[in-house]
This record gives structure tokens, sequence and C-alpha cells, in this order.
């Protein structure tokens, strides 16, 4: 699908802070035998059908911009205005019909709300919001080990209360009920106000008291931004960064499972799927104007980056699995939100790790107590990549390593 995108205002987003803060939270986690075992049923064969024109879309005119600098983040004590975003990885708020939140979902995300407020709040929604379309992935009744959710269109209203602004849907499971099942998706996240990005050539493109922020999502499946065609994205985020001051990516990207917390050199392969090269992908959008890199897939927590002056989340964690849709035993349940303040420029100023976890019901629920995510990201981000790893320290403030 190669849909030319659509020119059109979006509301203007923000609130009179001066500061930008990117929070970012993301579920790791798989269902029962694990989520993304339904890919195990054809590995060859591709996750879903791209739905049928689907327009991609941009929210302000083309601007080109003033090249990002790359470099040490701004002082924290600096006079300088930055813009906040929000945004989490892996969101399923449940799988009907059995399987959804006590009381219709209401209050499903009371514990992160406060934690998610920013300027820009972006989350990854990994499931269809649509009635029974009769075109499941996993057919009637359903293939053992696959996973196909999906919950009520109304859903997109509990989003919308939690302070999510922007949902990305470049996954494996956004189109399990089909091209009907995601159509409806997007007309309900658009009836509840609600902006997305992930269809093949969009570039989402919201302003941010003033500030033009674009937000392209990628994955390896068919109908969305193909992260393993390196040429492609790189020529994607150059036109997004032509649109817009700020480029965010949005990326489904590498191996999942309790054993895939670590972020090695090479490509990823989960059931024979290819699943990407995280570091090089990462690399080749920020070195074609990318400036901020928010990544989740594996269902585990991973470590965190700067290259040349910008923020790599390499995953974030499973941020919600509403009726245990997603497996929480172990490493598996915990997660974050990440906060990131950049200038118009591009230019990092500070950001923070707040830690999360999915209760005995999948419910995302702050971990303030302990903040044992955030010790985790701490650790693998030392671990696997030394002087460019992000330092984050007791307060969770993320600062390149010295």
């Amino acid at each position: 699908m190669n849909s030319q995108p659509s020119s059109h205002r979006r509301p203007r987003l923000g609130h009179p802070a001066l500061t930008v803060t990117i929070a970012l939270a993301v579920l790791t986690g798989a269902g029962i035998g694990g989520v993304a075992l339904a890919k195990r049923d054809d590995p060859s064969g591709p996750q879903w059908e791209a739905p049928a024109a689907t327009p991609a879309t941009t929210t302000t005119a083309a601007t080109p911009t003033t090249t990002t600098k790359a470099g040490k983040p701004v002082e924290e004590s600096a006079e300088v205005e930055s813009i906040s975003l929000s945004a989490t990885g892996d969101i399923v708020m449940g799988s009907a019909p059995n399987r959804l939140p006590t009381d219709g979902g209401d209050g499903f995300f009371d514990s992160v709300r406060k934690g998610l407020a920013a300027d820009l709040v972006m989350g990854n929604l990994e499931q269809p919001l649509t009635g029974d379309t009769g075109t499941s992935k996993c057919g009637s009744p359903p293939r053992p080990n696959c996973f196909a959710f999906r919950s009520p269109p109304e859903y997109a209203g509990h989003l919308k209360e939690a302070g999510f602004q922007l949902l990305n849907t470049a996954n494996n499971h956004s189109k399990d009920y089909g091209p009907a099942g995601y159509r409806n998706t997007v007309a309900a996240l658009e009836d509840a106000g609600l902006e997305h990005t992930g269809a093949e050539d969009q570039i989402t493109v919201v302003e941010v008291k003033g500030v033009r922020v674009a937000v392209v999502g990628f994955s390896p499946y068919a109908g969305a931004n193909n992260l393993n065609d390196l040429d492609a994205a790189a020529a994607l985020v150059t036109k997004a960064k032509g649109e817009a001051d700020l480029v965010v990516v949005q990326v489904h990207m590498g191996a999942e499972g309790s054993d895939k917390q670590h972020v090695k050199p090479g490509t990823e392969l989960y059931f024979g799927e290819n699943r990407g090269n995280p570091i090089k992908f990462s690399h080749t959008v920020i070195d074609a104007g990318a400036d901020l890199v928010v990544g989740h897939g594996p269902h585990v927590l991973r470590g965190m980056e700067f290259y040349k002056g910008k923020l790599i989340a390499y995953s974030l964690g499973n941020f919600a699995g509403g009726g245990k849709t997603l497996n929480s035993a172990g490493v598996l349940k915990y997660a974050g939100i990440l906060h990131v303040s950049l200038t118009k420029e591009g230019r990092y100023v500070k950001g923070s790790f707040l830690s999360t976890y999915l209760n005995s019901t999948g419910v995302p629920t702050r971990d303030s107590a302990k903040e044992r995510g955030r010790a985790l990201v701490a650790q693998l981000s030392e671990d696997d990549f030394g002087d460019t790893a992000a330092s984050i320290g007791d307060d969770g403030a993320i600062k390149p390593s010295a």
C-alpha cells in the first residue's frame, strides 16, 4: 500500500508547562504459551493482511526544519524551552468476549495515569478495538497456541481517560481480526479524539505547544513500515523531518521472551520470523533525523543507549495485559514509563524512568515502592552498551554515561 499522505491539521496538544516529558511504558510479556506464538502457526506467512486504502496522514504543512544537533544533553540548570511527550509500549486491555477487565475496564489505568502525564502521551496499542469481524487470524474454534486479542471499540475511551493522545499500531496484533478489525480500530481511536500511526507510509504529525512532532511506526509485518528495509526507513524518517521539528520513531522489534532481555549486534529471529536488527535499525533512523527511538515487542525490559546524543529505548516491557492476556511470570511482569525532555531542535534535556508492573489480573500498576524495572534497565544498559549506555540514577534520572 502506497497511499499518498493527506495533509490536514490536528488539534493542538500540550499544557502550559515549559518542559516536555516523554513518558513511555512498554509491555513485555506473552499470553499463555507466549503472545507472539500466534506466528508459530505459519512462520513463513504474513501476520495479517494489509487494510485496503488506509490513508497515511500528516497533520501540518511540510516545512523544513533546523538540523538537529548531536552531542551532550543541555544542562538541567540551563534556561531552555522544551516540550514533553509521553508514550507506552505494548497495551492489551483485554480479549473479548471472556477475558475482559472487571467493571467494563473503568479505572483500568488509574494506578499509572499520573506517571503518564506529559504534553504528548503515546502508547503501542497491541490489539484491535473491534467487535467480532468473523476473521480472527486463529480461526473458529481457535487453533492451539494462537492468540488473537480484541477489546470493544468503546475501550478507546479508557485510553483517552488515561491521558493517551497517540497510539502506534505497527505491531503483530493490530490486525488480529483482519482488515475490517483494523479499520474499526482506527475509527474507534478517531471517534475518541486520539491520533494513530503505524500504517505503511504514514507520518503522523501533531502540534505540541507550537512544536511539530512527527511520529512514525515500524514493524516487520505487512501493511506497516518495514523495519527490515533500512533504506526505505531512512527515507521515510528524512521525509518526516522535513514535515516536523521533532521525529519520534516507534518500533516493534526484536525476539521475545524472558531470556531476551539483552540487546546484541545482529538480526533477531523468533520462530523463523525476522524481527530486525535493533541496533542497526535504531542507528539508521537517527542518522536519518530521528530524535528519539521507542522500542517494544520483546515483552521484557531492555537497556537504553545514547547514539549521537539521541536516546534509544530498546524495549520498555509489558505495560498492560488486561484479563491476564499477557504472561506476567518473573521478569515478564516488569515495565516502565520513560520521560524525556527535548528542545524544539531535538536536543536532549533530561529524562527519567518510572517502574510499573502487571498485577495479578494484568492491570498496569506503579511500582513506586521498589522501582524494580528501573534497576533492571540500569543494569541491562550497563551490561549491553558500555560507553554509550544510558545511566539511570537512584532517582530515575537518565543521562549519558560519564
